[in-house]
């Protein structure tokens, strides 16, 4: 069979694969593009991965469902044969530089780091079985928002062996252990491809200057401790040797405020907190937009960031904007930038959906409710009325599924779902923002006064604000342009002119445009 035949085949076998009901395709996309096919005979068909891993995984986890697709198109049985291509491993182990700035979602990501890896060690430990060809997948921060539904409760180590990589056998916020967030379980889209490609990129080779530091950043509830969680599970797996610590920024102001408390660095406890994160060969900080005007456990961060980095150490650091957009000195902004830097972006209505089918199949595992479905209507309603919030979209699935189950309606309507979710959704029509509640955002995000805002003053600063003020307000609230300018006592043409001035600019500026997205959560959570 010619080259040309032999990929027409695979492509063929792999859309065969996606077609499956328990299958998602967008895992399949990852996974199967590590897979090239070499040889394929009647009854016979070898593929080559890039490393040893993705051959492992794939012949655990997806050789049966390759031999179903094979024997579903040509109806005959086929042994397939998977080997690794050291050529293109030796390739993948020495990537080429990575652009320190986000990249667009449509950008093709580079195949280095393409590949899905899970962190469950043993297969028997895998509450989603290795005959299973597809384990179902979480996005975002971990499982359902009420009690009782719980996600997978393996664990890739013992929680001795978690201990020693700085880690607690605990549960996150969403009641999910974080030892089952891994990159298997990551639902993929355009909207965080990148970020998770980096992600896996640094936790395949930790310590490559190019992503030293990882910078992921992005709405709150998008996924960036799922990704930062998966990095710290993939290298206790796969590197135990490393010790990898993984602590909030929260956590760590707590720690430093109860190391320093005597204001005695020579303390055995000061010195015993510093040490500890400077003995990491992997350390990841979440959520760092929290130690703003924290200035003395910065200094310290500063400190263990620029040792653990100068010695080849990985940092991996998460926000919910930019460094650019937080408020600190910066210095601290170039050091946090100087790496890899990726956004996640809110996830697209195809995304949602697939989040919605796999949360009803990842509890259908793991209750045991094989019998449950939630209708198509129903998961495209609430897919379309989440907002970009994945602990949202997950919870308004958690009413919908103890509706039907613990309250006996199996046969619950669209209509009836409406009804239940009338005041679940932030984004949804019961959400009312006001002219004052952007102006007041804008002014604190950009430390001007009300009055300066829509006073007279036309100072450089003051105008950029007064007209980002202005473009949000038409964006967000779609007044009319007169009735905006009497709030910020400008006239028609002057509102107009604000608009097209920031949406032209926004055209050449993606720094403007993450600027706005910044400002536009804020809103959001108000």
């Amino acid at each position: 069979m010619d080259s040309e035949m032999l990929e027409k085949a695979w492509e063929d076998v792999c859309s065969q694969v996606k077609s499956y009901n328990n299958i998602d395709p967008t895992q399949i996309n990852a996974f199967f593009s590590r897979l090239h096919p070499q040889a394929m005979s009647e009854g016979f068909l070898m593929l080559t991965a890039d490393n040893d891993f993705i051959k492992t995984w794939i012949e655990k986890h997806y050789v049966e469902v390759i031999k179903q697709a094979l024997g579903d198109l040509y109806h005959i049985p086929y042994m397939v044969v998977i080997e690794v291509d050291v050529t293109t491993a030796q390739a993948n182990a020495h990537p080429a530089p990575v652009q320190s700035s986000p990249v667009q979602p449509q950008t093709q990501m580079p195949a280095a780091a393409a590949q899905p890896v899970s962190a469950t060690p043993a297969a028997q430990s895998n509450p989603y079985s290795p005959s299973q060809p597809y384990a179902s997948p979480s996005y975002a921060a971990g499982g359902a928002a009420s009690v009782g539904l719980g996600g997978p409760s393996s664990s890739p180590a013992g929680a001795e062996e978690y201990a020693a990589h700085g880690i607690s056998s605990d549960v996150d916020e969403m009641g999910k252990p974080t030892s089952s967030l891994t990159f298997e379980n990551f639902v993929i889209g355009d909207s965080n491809r990148m970020a998770y490609s980096m992600a896996v990129a640094v936790a395949e080779m930790p310590g490559k200057a190019h992503l030293n530091p990882l910078f992921i950043y992005g709405k709150s509830g998008l996924g960036k401790t799922h990704l930062l969680r998966a990095i710290q599970n993939y290298i206790i797996e796969t590197m135990p040797h490393l010790s990898t610590i993984y602590v909030d920024s929260a956590e760590l102001l707590s720690d430093y405020m109860e190391a320093s408390a005597a204001h005695d660095k020579e303390k055995s406890s000061y010195k015993n907190f510093k040490t500890r994160y400077e003995d990491a060969d992997v350390l990841l900080i979440d959520d760092v937009q929290y130690l703003q005007g924290k200035k003395q456990t910065l200094d310290i961060v500063f400190q263990i960031f620029n040792k653990l980095t100068s010695q080849g150490k990985q940092v991996v650091l998460s926000a919910d904007r930019a460094p650019k957009n937080i408020d600190i000195d910066e210095r601290y902004k170039s050091r946090f930038n100087s790496g890899g830097t990726f956004d996640i972006q809110p996830p697209e209505i195809e995304t949602k959906l697939g989040i919605v089918k796999s949360f009803v199949e990842e509890y259908r595992i793991n209750e045991g409710i094989r019998e449950l479905s939630i209708p198509e209507d129903i998961q495209l309603y609430i897919a379309e009325s989440s907002s970009s919030n994945i602990r949202e979209l997950k919870s308004a699935v958690t009413k919908v599924i103890y509706q039907m189950t613990f309250f006996n309606q199996p046969d619950i309507s669209l209509a009836d779902v409406r009804d239940l979710l009338e005041n679940h959704f932030s984004g949804g029509p019961s959400k009312r923002l006001t002219v004052s509640d952007i102006q007041k955002e804008v002014e604190n995000f950009y430390k001007i006064s009300h009055a300066e805002l829509i006073g007279k003053k036309r100072t450089r600063n003051i105008i950029y604000a007064r007209q980002i003020g202005i473009y949000l307000c038409r964006q967000l609230l779609d007044l009319p342009f007169n009735d905006i300018g009497k709030q910020f006592n400008r006239d028609h043409s002057t509102v107009m002119y604000s608009v097209t001035n920031v949406e032209e600019k926004m055209k050449e500026s993606r720094e403007l445009r993450e600027e706005l997205e910044a400002l536009k959560q804020l809103i959001r959570e108000i």
